[in-house]
C-alpha cells in the first residue's frame, strides 16, 4: 500500500509518515495543496491523508479539484474542525472519511484501512483501454485473441499506465510509481520494460496504445 500525506505541519507529517512506514505502508509527504494535487494526479496512491488547513488552499478545494480531475483515490481528511457542517461540506467535496485532531495513530491506521477496503470492494475487477483488458485479480492481460500472464513488474507498469491514460508520464513518475522512490533515474530499465510490453500489447494489426513522447516520456491510450 502507498499513501500520500498532505500536511503543512512538518512534525506531524513526519510522525504520520514514520508510523505508516512502521506499519509496512510506503508514504509520500507534501506540505502544500498544489504539490499534493500534482502528486495525487501523477501517482496511483491507495489512500490520501489530507489536512484541511493548508497554507495555499484548503483541503476542501484540494479534494474538489482531485475529484474534478478524475482521481478516485480514497481521501481521509484530518482536521481540527469537527462540526456537522464541515463534515457535510467535506463529503460533498468527495472526501471518504474524517478524523478530528488530535487523534491516536491507531485510529488513523484503522480508518485508513477500512476506507481502502471499502474502495477496493467497489472497484472494478479489470482496467480497460480500447480492446485491451487487464484483470486485477489474475494479473492477466488480454487483447483480442491474445493473452499474457505478466510478471509482477510488468503488471505494476501496465496497471500504472492504464490508470494514467492519456497523460504524459515522465520516466521519473513511472520510476517512482513502479520501482519506488529508490529508482535510479539514469537506468534504462523503464525503456526495457516498455519495449517488452509493446511487443505484447501493440502487436501488428492492433491500434497502438503505448506512445513515446520525445524529450518527455510516454503516453498510454488511443490517440485521436
Amino acid at each position: 500500500m502507498r499513501a500520500l500525506i498532505v500536511e503543512d505541519n512538518v512534525k506531524m507529517a513526519d510522525g504520520i509518515r514514520l508510523g505508516l512506514e512502521g506499519a509496512g505502508i510506503q508514504a509520500d509527504v507534501s506540505h502544500t495543496g498544489a504539490e499534493g494535487e500534482d502528486l495525487a494526479v501523477g501517482i496511483p496512491f491507495d489512500a490520501i491523508l489530507l489536512d484541511l488547513m493548508l497554507p495555499d488552499r484548503d483541503g476542501f478545494e484540494v479534494c474538489r479539484n482531485l475529484r474534478r480531475r478524475k482521481v478516485a483515490t480514497p481521501i481521509l481528511m484530518l482536521t481540527a474542525l469537527s462540526t456537522t457542517e464541515d463534515k457535510v461540506l467535506g463529503f460533498d467535496c468527495g472526501a471518504d472519511d474524517f478524523l478530528a485532531k488530535p487523534f491516536r495513530f491507531e485510529e488513523l491506521l484503522a480508518r485508513m484501512r477500512a476506507m481502502t477496503r471499502r474502495h477496493q470492494s467497489t472497484e472494478s475487477k479489470a482496467l480497460r483501454c480500447d480492446d485491451l483488458t487487464l484483470d486485477l485479480y489474475t494479473r492477466r492481460a488480454t487483447r483480442g485473441d491474445n493473452h499474457w500472464d505478466l510478471s509482477a513488474r510488468e503488471f505494476a507498469l501496465l496497471e500504472f499506465l492504464l490508470r494514467s491514460q492519456n497523460r504524459v508520464l515522465t520516466r521519473a513518475q513511472i520510476g517512482e510509481a513502479v520501482w519506488d522512490l529508490n529508482f535510479e533515474p539514469s537506468s534504462n530499465v523503464i525503456d526495457v520494460y516498455i519495449s517488452a510490453l509493446r511487443r505484447k500489447v501493440d502487436r501488428p494489426g492492433s491500434r497502438q496504445l503505448i506512445h513515446t513522447v520525445k524529450n518527455a516520456g510516454y503516453r498510454f491510450g488511443v490517440l485521436d
